[in-house]
């Protein structure tokens, strides 16, 4: 089911302070500080721009795998990787083409694997941490371990001062953003089920952050 972020947020109250677009300073020390924690970074003007730097980082022929985002849907990398119009390897469309749902279940657990595992993150803190959710896992399981290589993608307004205003963003921006979309898309409600915290980058050149200065997502 294809939905628009505004088929839902108009119907949704959010803590809009923590959803402001910051000034470049803050962007800059929020680039240091995740550098220093270990994560490639890469700040870009526009979603188009973000699209571009995306297929710049990924190899022809690796497989490719995403979570679900608002932010990819929003860049277009969604219907970039579906159309096809590249070298890759599209988990997705190998995923969605299985009728059997517990070999569909099976090879959702396995595409956590790929060698590029995409998505997006709910707050990034200006001391370098990245705070996420999910109610299944399945868009932030990849994140730690699993994936050869993460792409991670986000909107400036995600950033916020320290980590306890990233874990408060995920709690009133966020979910409830979420909550509505699942209600709408689902005809369920979703839930902080498995919240990430990530921390740090150990292994160098494995976790690009792509910082796009608009308002993306939630």
């Amino acid at each position: 089911m294809s939905q628009q972020k505004s088929d839902y947020a108009d119907d949704t109250e959010i803590d809009v302070t923590l959803d402001e677009l910051p000034d470049d300073e803050i962007i800059h020390e929020t680039v240091e500080s995740l550098e220093a924690n270990g994560f490639e970074v890469v700040v870009v003007d526009s979603t188009d721009d973000a699209l571009e730097a995306i297929k710049s980082q990924i190899p022809a022929g690796a497989s490719v795998m995403n979570g679900h985002s608002t932010t990819l849907e929003e860049i277009g990398f969604d219907d970039y990787l579906s159309a096809g119009d590249h070298e890759w390897e599209s988990l997705p469309d190998q995923i969605w083409s299985i009728d059997d749902d517990e070999e569909r279940q099976a090879a959702r657990r396995e595409s956590q694997t790929a060698d590029y595992f995409l998505g997006g993150i709910n707050a990034i803190s200006q001391t370098g941490e990245l705070v996420a959710a999910d109610l299944s896992g399945s868009r932030i399981g990849a994140y730690p371990f699993a994936a050869g290589n993460v792409i991670i993608v986000s909107g400036v307004n995600k950033i916020v001062p320290t980590l306890d205003d990233a874990l408060d963003r995920l709690e009133s921006v966020a979910y409830p953003l979420e909550n509505e979309r699942a209600q709408e898309a689902y005809g369920v409600e979703s839930a902080i089920a498995k919240q990430l915290i990530f921390r740090r980058e150990a292994d160098e050149g494995r976790t690009t952050v792509v910082l796009v200065r608009e308002q993306l997502g939630y």
